[in-house]
């Protein structure tokens, strides 16, 4: 019996060491959090100054900082931006360099594929056929039927 009741003031007093270390670890998220918000407002006000609200509070020497941070981060943006442009630009060139690489190889395949579907004559062939006989040509009247012939 004494043990059980040995048992029993263990448990107890370990629920209230952990009653007491609950206790602080929702004081410490409660600190946690005020502290989160108050940087999330600094932050919200930042923000808003950046993008040129609530500025009626500044005083001249915060509006200089503030255009200062801008200049630089549109020097950054502007920076970024040439790169990137500067690599499509090398893409472009490399892709256009492949398409035409592409494009004399087809327009030889073609002139191979073509040159080998002209008739060939033969070496000896003459190059104009002069009618036999008379020399000049008669003229010849040509008519246009429809229907069957001889009707």
């Amino acid at each position: 019996m004494l043990n059980t009741i040995e048992r029993y003031k263990m448990h107890v007093k370990d629920m209230i060491e952990n009653s007491r270390s609950t206790e602080q670890n929702i004081q410490q998220w409660k600190h946690d959090v005020e502290v989160m918000a108050r940087k999330i407002e600094l932050l919200d006000v930042s923000k808003r100054k950046l993008m040129g609200e609530s500025l009626e509070s500044c005083s001249a020497e915060e509006l200089n900082e503030l255009e200062s941070q801008l200049e630089q981060s549109l020097s950054r943006i502007k920076t970024r931006k040439n790169h990137v442009l500067k690599e499509q630009i090398t893409q472009l060139k490399d892709k256009e360099r492949e398409l035409q690489e592409e494009n004399d190889l087809l327009k030889k395949q073609a002139s191979r594929l073509a040159s080998s579907l002209k008739p060939k004559l033969p070496i000896n062939a003459p190059q104009e056929i002069v009618p036999q006989g008379d020399s000049h040509y008669k003229d010849v009247e040509t008519e246009l039927y429809i229907g069957w012939p001889g009707r």
